[in-house]
């Protein structure tokens, strides 16, 4: 058995671990990632939001992404049943900062490009390592993980932190039964992907666009390069699997619900496999542990429809790394050190979800509200590019209450965990 010491050991090189990891190594930390596949990886989650940009840009990578030429994204649309569009949200009429203009991505290359800026900045990643377990002294302070390589050997590593950025595995949180599925939002989705399929003109060629289906499912459609489109459908199980559990039948009686949809996949082309994933909206009961930060979607997933995920991947990471090096600069790595971390991501998260379940809600619309509440229209715009991090929205959260009932506040994910209910693995 190989041991090894670290300043931090990451766990996971998906957007949230490569950016912990790059932003402590840049400071001088001792940076271990540990990734379970070989990237390039296949991944969904391809729209981003504009406030993506601001951690790309710390980062350093904004003019690797404009080299890269993704697909250039102006604006998220909406679209009836009927096929009748909503005026497009346009970023660049919210705000002229380059921000304004974001990216649709081919996630196996994002993703790739993330790993690669960790390891120019000093980070040590080692592919195909699968966490098992992390390590905790007898006072329950976690102080390293064990892990197996591709060749059958096992290995310790040591650190003053761990960060579990294992994604949906919540490697931590599923061990310790923290993981808490969100109460009502019991989606799945089926995707795949169209070569040929129709782009709207101009600007909004590459617009993600949310085309609703009946049951107040809806459908994601994400024009890409290379003339490819990601295509998926989001809906309660019970809608979705009606008469079927195949996919490609359920897909294919699914693009009858939405006149836009069937016009823009008539002329294309459907390559690939079909995805289903389900459990989408969880959250993990800590934030922390003594030694231990969750961060990115180990810690919580709230929904694919506004493209929240890389994003909330993106800002877990960057708040990670600042909370791990100011608890590092201070030798303090106990779970307190770490609440603030949690407050503030969960703070961002409940202002997402209040709008995630608003959009669900059958009385809800965005053209409702935006015509009741024009003067509203800019704060909504702040949810939907991710500027949710400031205090203006108290006044668009008692507007949509005018029109539907929002949820009550999660109470899990702000909290530390506190030494004793940590389990010990045997």
């Amino acid at each position: 058995m190989n041991h090894a010491t670290f300043d931090v050991i990451v766990i996971g090189a998906g957007p949230a671990g490569s950016t912990t990891a790059s932003l402590l190594a840049a400071r001088g930390h001792r940076v271990l990632v540990l990734e379970k596949e070989k990237f390039p990886r296949y991944h969904v989650g391809e729209s981003m939001m504009p406030f993506c940009w601001f951690t790309l840009d710390r980062l350093g990578l904004v003019g690797k992404m404009e080299e890269i030429g993704y697909q250039q994204k102006h604006s998220v649309q909406f679209v009836s049943t009927d096929g009748v569009i909503s005026k497009p949200f346009y970023f660049f009429e919210h705000d002229a900062h380059p921000s304004a203009v974001t990216w649709q991505v081919e996630r196996s290359e994002f993703d790739q490009m993330l790993v690669e800026r960790a390891r120019e900045c000093g980070a040590e990643v080692r592919e195909q390592h699968r966490v098992l377990d992390v390590l905790r002294d007898s006072e329950g302070k976690v102080h390293g993980v064990a892990a197996g390589a591709a060749d059958g050997s096992r290995h310790e590593f040591h650190a003053r932190v761990v960060v579990d950025a294992s994604g949906r595995d919540c490697l931590v949180s599923s061990k310790n039964q923290w993981r808490k599925r969100d109460p009502e939002l019991n989606k799945i989705a089926i995707w795949t992907y169209f070569e040929g399929a129709l782009r709207d003109p101009g600007l909004d060629a590459g617009s993600t666009t949310v085309a609703y289906v009946p049951e107040k499912g809806w459908f994601w459609y994400i024009p890409m390069r290379n003339n490819r489109v990601s295509v998926g459908i989001v809906a309660d199980r019970d809608y979705l699997y009606r008469d079927s559990r195949d996919p490609a039948e359920i897909f294919k009686r699914e693009i009858e619900e939405n006149v836009w949809i069937k016009e823009h996949l008539s002329v294309g082309r459907q390559v690939g496999q079909y995805w289903v994933t389900g459990e989408y909206s969880y959250r993990s009961s800590y934030c922390a542990a003594d030694g231990l930060l969750l961060a990115g979607d180990a810690f919580a997933f709230l929904d694919p429809v506004f493209s929240s995920g890389v994003f909330l991947a993106l800002k877990s990471g960057e708040f990670a790394a600042d909370a791990i090096h100011e608890a590092l600069s201070c030798d303090d790595t106990s779970a307190e050190q770490f609440r603030r971390y949690g407050e503030d991501l969960c703070l961002a998260i409940e202002r997402m979800r209040k709008i995630v379940y608003a959009f669900y809600h059958p009385e809800f619309s965005f053209g409702k509200l935006v015509k009741r509440h024009p003067d509203l229209r800019p704060a909504l715009t702040d949810l939907l590019v991710g500027n949710i991090f400031v205090d203006q929205f108290d006044d668009l959260f008692a507007a949509v209450c005018g029109i539907c009932e929002l949820p009550a506040e999660l109470p899990y994910g702000r909290q530390v965990a506190p030494a004793v209910s940590v389990a010990v693995p045997g």
